[in-house]
């Protein structure tokens, strides 16, 4: 895997799109932290350094079809728009991008994980059937991406992420079935979520999917979870919401933390 290749590629492929833009120089910063997240997952799981590159190059890649999502559609909402994971599929293998970024051919077993690693990685569950090599790679950008959701949920202007005003962020109420999913402590379906506020419920959520322990390791270091937990809303029933939803957190991670 040539590195520089793949960085100067994505220079390339972004600096078409308006980087003054908010929402852009949001996913362009999200893409190299998660790379890193890649490589350091995989680091911690013994992988050799090809693997680990490997990991990076996903990272590097997995949200290729958010830039001419939001151009087209003007949102990152895949439910109001298309499947960006998908789109960035048909933009690297269909029309042949991938090439920008890597020497590889299709039948290189590189060129597949890839493919199936970016397809999977926004999907409520990895497709079934995956060979254990392959599932490896989906596990640990999806883990990646879910740990850099919470900083950017924490350093970006909410505003920003939800195309909502500050008046509905600090007076909207999480809805019954996003707090009824978190305490099920699994993933909330994008069906329920009818709130602004139900999104960063939602993003928190993602927390009770991460797989390897590395990345509750980072998820506890960087502290952005408990920064999110702590939204402070106007609307009284909002507080009280997210009360029992730090509780219910917390006693998760007492749990997966005696287990560890």
């Amino acid at each position: 895997m040539d590195c520089q290749k793949v960085l100067d590629a994505f220079a390339e492929y972004t600096g078409h799109y308006d980087c003054s833009d908010g929402k852009i120089k949001l996913k362009i910063d999200h893409t190299y932290r998660v790379a890193g997240l890649c490589r350091r997952i995989a680091a911690s799981l013994g992988l050799n350094d090809a693997d680990a590159g490997l990991a990076w190059v996903i990272g590097m890649l997995h949200d290729i079809g958010r830039f001419e999502q939001l151009r087209k559609y003007g949102t990152f909402s895949d439910a109001e728009s298309i499947d960006h994971a998908h789109y960035g599929v048909e933009i690297l293998f269909h029309k042949g991008r991938i090439h920008d970024y890597l020497a590889i051919h299709e039948q290189d077993a590189e060129y597949g994980i890839i493919r199936t690693a970016i397809y999977n990685h926004s999907a409520y569950r990895v497709e079934s059937g995956l060979d254990q090599r392959t599932k490896m790679f989906c596990d640990i950008i999806r883990d990646a991406d879910k740990v850099d959701i919470l900083k950017v949920n924490h350093d970006v202007p909410l505003e920003v992420i939800y195309n909502a005003s500050t008046e509905e962020l600090k007076n909207a109420e999480v809805t019954g079935e996003v707090m009824d999913q978190f305490f099920e402590k699994r993933a909330v379906l994008r069906s329920v979520k009818r709130t602004c506020v139900d999104h960063i419920v939602g993003h928190a959520a993602l927390v009770f999917e991460l797989v390897y322990p590395e990345s509750l390791r980072i998820v506890k270091e960087q502290g952005y979870l408990d920064k999110i937990l702590n939204y402070q809303s106007d609307n009284p029933r909002t507080r009280e919401q997210f009360g029992e939803l730090r509780q219910c957190m917390n006693e998760y991670l007492r749990n997966v933390e005696n287990r560890l």
